[in-house]
């Protein structure tokens, strides 16, 4: 018993001397260090072990990368000061970053002059080679969380207000701020013919990029001659390459081809309104109303008659599309002359006499077929009638004599077809005869006698009835059928000795050559 108290005892006290020595060594330790440690790590100057391994050197760089996470992120990925120098991820940290030399030291001296920015993740290029370390190096800030990114040095002098992001090296370089050479094609509006002379801020005003309009208009509604009457949709018919030579083809892109004078006609003749809202009419008579010098009396079909060549220049032919062909002068009239109408509704007559009733002067008695004495020539001159066609064909003298000797109006029907009516002053017998003068005058001439007595009668004149002028038997006028008795005792009663006794057979006693030679048969 006594000897195991004995043994716990021993124990005891050599765990008590162990104690001891551990106290003593850490106040060693302590008594040991060189100096004290930089501001940053005083927290840590009694845990030595945070940053010391006993008997273990090797170790104490790895003790410094796990305080330093950022630094051994980089030295793990080569990125970063420590990470891209191959060397320094060889040499222990102590070797550049002496520690116990005071609260106020610096354990990251670098020479300025000396040191290769190239070895950072931020190469010093063009202007950035004159910049002083302190413009981006702040004094109470490490060197690694100096900015990296443009924005964060420029971002005050950025004219875009961040309407463009933070990621200026997108645009400009190094070389100089102003100066940038931006790839336009990479964005949704390539920049093609004139485009790509147009200064920025033509398009981007108030150095506004991101929200700028795509569309044409945004841009040249100041340069709309067409005052927005087309649209917005401008490449339709224009081209970044020049905008006042449109790419429209009225030919190719319509159902309208332009021809004639249509060619010349500018766009808003037509197109009055825009064109995605109203489309013309192609029909002419929608355009040309208000030239109509027909009022609308021959239709809306202006192209029956009409050509793009010219308005006046009309290429409707009478002759061939319809059935009065214009000759004459009717082919220098005027097409409201005969029609009068609507075109379309009217059903024109084509009788002379429809068009020309107000010149009939014979006021209708010669019928409606002016045309077999009248020509198209001339209504009035080269007039051809045949004569022969009426019941008073011309003859010997009537065929030279002027129609007006006749016919004292130019009522032809109303005219007398008697000889007397335009010879009673020619008629010797004072009309004794009676009208029929044909039955002795020859139309040749009116002293040629045609009439004979012996042959056209029953009564020849033979004795002294030879020398006897007609009317000593004819004392009354001559009709055409003649009632003259041919009885002697007719004309020779007053010459009858015998008073009637005899009878009227005086040629059985006397003969015509003498009344008074008696040959009592």
């Amino acid at each position: 018993m006594i000897q195991r108290m004995n043994v716990n005892l021993i124990v005891l006290f050599s765990m008590s001397i162990l104690l001891m020595n551990i106290a003593r060594a850490a106040d060693i330790e302590t008594l040991l260090m060189p100096g004290k440690v930089i501001q940053g790590h005083a927290k840590y100057e009694s845990e030595c072990s945070r940053c010391h391994a006993r008997f273990k050197k090797n170790t104490q760089s790895q003790l410094c990368r796990d305080c330093h996470e950022k630094i051994d992120a980089d030295l793990l990925a080569g990125e970063g000061y420590h990470g891209l120098n191959p060397e320094i991820a060889k040499t222990p940290c102590k070797i550049c970053h002496t520690e116990h030399i005071g609260r106020d030291a610096n354990v990251a001296i670098l020479n300025h002059a000396t040191f290769d920015h190239s070895m950072t993740d931020f190469k010093l290029e063009n202007s950035h080679e004159t910049v002083s370390c302190t413009a981006c190096h702040q004094s109470d800030k490490k060197f690694s969380e100096a900015p990296s990114g443009c924005f964060d040095c420029h971002g005050e002098q950025d004219p875009h207000k961040g309407n463009l992001g933070e990621q200026c090296d997108e645009c400009h370089s190094s070389k100089a701020w102003k100066k940038f050479d931006f790839d336009h094609d990479i964005t949704e509006f390539p920049l093609l013919g004139e485009h790509k002379e147009v200064a920025c801020n033509s398009c981007h005003l108030n150095t506004r990029y991101e929200e700028t309009p795509k569309n044409c208009n945004a841009c040249h509604s100041l340069n709309d001659v067409h005052n927005g009457r087309n649209g917005t949709q401008c490449e339709d018919c224009h081209s970044p390459r020049n905008w006042i030579e449109p790419k429209f083809e009225h030919d190719r892109d319509t159902d309208f081809p332009l021809t004639g004078r249509h060619k010349k006609v500018v766009c808003e003749a037509c197109h009055k309104k825009a064109v995605a809202e109203v489309k013309p009419e192609k029909d002419c008579y929608s355009c040309h109303k208000n030239d109509d010098q027909h009022s609308g009396r021959y239709g809306e079909k202006c192209d029956s008659c009409h050509t793009e060549k010219g308005w006046k220049h009309a290429n409707f032919d009478h002759d061939k599309n319809t059935k009065f062909p214009l000759k004459g002068k009717h082919s220098k009239l005027a097409c409201s002359a005969c029609h009068r109408g609507e075109l379309d509704k009217e059903d024109l007559a084509m009788e002379c006499h429809s068009c020309h009733l107000s010149d009939d002067v014979h006021q209708g008695q010669e019928g409606k077929q002016c045309q077999r004495c009248h020509q198209e020539s001339s209504w009035s001159e080269r007039v051809v009638f045949d004569h022969d066609l009426t019941r008073f064909p011309l003859l010997g003298m009537h065929a030279s004599a002027p129609c007006e000797e006749c016919h004292m109006s130019a009522a032809f029907q109303d005219t007398e077809s008697e000889c007397n009516a335009c010879h009673k002053e020619d008629d010797e017998h004072k009309a004794s005869l009676g009208p029929a003068c044909q039955l002795c005058h020859n139309p040749n001439d009116w002293g040629i006698w045609l009439f004979e007595h012996d042959t056209q009668t029953d009564f020849k004149l033979d004795g002294a009835h030879k020398d006897l002028g007609c009317d000593r038997c004819h004392y009354k006028p001559v009709k055409l059928k003649v009632d003259q008795s041919s009885n002697c005792h007719a004309c020779h009663e007053h010459d009858d000795t015998h008073r009637g006794r005899f009878g009227r057979q005086c040629e059985r006693c006397h003969n015509t050559e003498n009344f008074n030679d008696v040959t009592l048969r």
